[in-house]
């Protein structure tokens, strides 16, 4: 196994990371901290997610944290839309790049989306249509990649059955998420070679949870396997309100260490993001979930 010259980090604490958070976080402090993470050096922001505030209270604001947003070149701000309803809205609001979920847990879809995974994939058709019309890129994401809260293990061939298809409907890339942090290096690892036999790891992403502590041990394998995209949430923001037990990401800080560590570049300032891990902890009164970021910010104080 060989190590890539380069990786992209996909931050995703400001809609993953926050969307778990049970107090309302105020606009300013979503739209400071996307600003932040861009000063950073990070290319990719998923800022928000367009879905109902009925479900997702807190990204009820999505449209104005848009909005808000300056968008410098160089740095995407993609953003979760569920179905064509949600995608109007964002193309609405400006967004240039969407995203969308299918899981590969059935039971998972169920209690996420309330519909099966086929029919989420159908929902799916008219939306990735219409961004095409609109010159909007959408990404893909799988869920319960390793296992699911409901159903336990998920068979590798199940999570190649969605990514290929997200592929086939027109998605750019696909990110394969282990939502509730039960993977580890071995499943991984056999995981990517179901899905890499159907879709080319080009066109794939890792997004690890750190609930059992195999976060970084999951990228490092993954990244070994030749996958150059990884999801991170700055400080380990994050959760999921439909896997019970989950904790958050893994610490986009703990992934720029490993592979500066490694002599991967990742074009991110580590000393700027452990500072935003820092300052993002504070404002919300929770601990840094950053084991690297804690540790660079002691050594210089």
């Amino acid at each position: 196994m060989s190590l890539p010259e380069s990786v992209k980090i996909v931050e995703v604490g400001p809609r993953d990371g926050l969307q778990n958070e049970a107090a309302a976080v105020p606009t300013e402090i979503k739209v400071e901290l996307i600003e932040r993470l861009t000063a950073a050096g990070l290319p990719a922001i998923e800022a928000t997610s367009f879905v109902s505030p009925k479900w997702v209270p807190q990204m009820a604001d999505s449209a104005e944290v848009l909005a808000r947003l300056r968008r410098p070149p160089g740095c995407s701000y993609p953003v979760l839309t569920p179905n064509l309803k949600g995608f109007e809205a964002a193309l609405a609001a400006g967004a240039r790049e969407v995203a969308v979920f299918a899981a590969a847990s059935e039971t998972f879809s169920q209690r996420n989306i309330n519909c099966s995974i086929a029919e989420s994939l159908a929902r799916f058709e008219p939306l990735l249509a219409a961004a095409e019309a609109a010159g909007v890129r959408v990404r893909g994401y799988v869920s319960c990649v390793a296992g699911c809260p409901y159903e336990g293990a998920v068979a590798p061939s199940a999570v190649a059955r969605v990514a290929l298809e997200l592929l086939r409907m027109g998605c750019y890339e696909i990110s394969l998420g282990d939502t509730i942090g039960i993977g580890t290096p071995a499943t991984m690892l056999a995981m990517l070679d179901a899905v890499g036999g159907a879709v080319s790891p080009a066109r794939l992403a890792v997004h690890c949870h750190d609930t059992r502590g195999m976060g970084i041990a999951n990228v490092y394998a993954c990244v070994q396997a030749g996958i150059t995209v990884v999801d991170a949430s700055v400080a380990g923001l994050g959760g999921c309100p439909y896997a019970p037990g989950a904790s958050g990401n893994v610490a986009t800080e703990d992934v720029v260490w490993l592979l500066d560590g490694l002599g991967v570049h990742t074009g991110v300032d580590l000393v700027k993001l452990a500072e935003t891990g820092q300052w993002i902890s504070d404002r919300l009164g929770r601990p840094n979930g950053s084991r690297a970021g804690r540790a660079l910010l002691a050594l210089r104080h």
